[in-house]
């Protein structure tokens, strides 16, 4: 009798998985890219921010001013944006959370659209009209995202709202992202392609991320549920 009651808690306590190192979670793993990503771009495209010699200052000398607050305003957007995806953060620290998103929102709605008015500046400088055309669809899609984003947190629709702030990310990252893949593969020719290509990309990768995370978490789910009660 006690053999038969004692079976299904073996088999209960077999299927119970291991406890990984949460320093190993996926998430920690996704955004440690992007933190190096950070540092490489720092490094190699915006190095010129403290050396005053720089050869850069010559070349955006006449749109420094414009330039100023649209840097401000995108960085704020890009080291507030991996915070928000903190569940610690978002639990002990709810009305900070709330605070940074808001100054996520501001960096995003002030960064975005100046941006554009750079690039459409630098056409005097010979750029092209078509990478403007693709800096407008880059901060066009990051403006929807995030506007999409803020119009579900204020319905209380939480789900919708981290959804769409992953995608809102997605598109903050296209500035590292451009800037890494042109350096790494010296393709500076194709800059405008690798421009298309990162906007076009965007969405599909954030959704993919959002599948993944899903998809652990419903593997994780009936595994606790298996373990026995004590």
């Amino acid at each position: 009798m006690s053999s038969a009651t004692t079976t299904p808690v073996q088999g209960a306590a077999s299927r119970v998985p291991v406890k990984r190192s949460p320093w190993l979670r996926p998430k920690y793993l996704l955004f440690a890219l992007i933190g190096l990503m950070y540092l490489y771009v720092l490094w190699n495209n915006e190095r010129f921010l403290v050396d005053s010699k720089d050869p850069e200052w010559q070349h955006i000398d006449s749109f420094k001013w414009i330039l100023l607050p649209h840097g401000l305003a995108a960085a704020c957007a890009l080291f507030l944006g991996p915070l928000q995806f903190s569940d610690r953060l978002r639990r002990r620290f709810a009305k900070a959370h709330r605070v940074m998103g808001r100054f996520y929102v501001v960096g995003v709605v002030i960064g975005a659209p100046i941006g554009i008015y750079i690039q459409y500046f630098m056409e005097r400088t010979g750029e092209s009209r078509s990478f403007t055309v693709a800096t407008v669809a880059d901060a066009g899609i990051w403006i929807f995202a995030t506007f999409m984003a803020m119009f579900f947190i204020l319905r209380g629709k939480v789900q919708q709202h981290r959804q769409w702030m992953t995608r809102s990310f997605a598109c903050a990252i296209i500035f590292l992202e451009v800037r890494a893949i042109t350096d790494l593969t010296h393709w500076d020719k194709y800059i405008e392609a690798i421009v298309w290509f990162c906007v076009a990309a965007a969405f599909p990768l954030a959704d993919l991320v959002l599948q993944i995370q899903e998809s652990l978490r419903t593997r994780a789910t009936p595994a606790r549920k298996s373990q026995p009660a004590t």
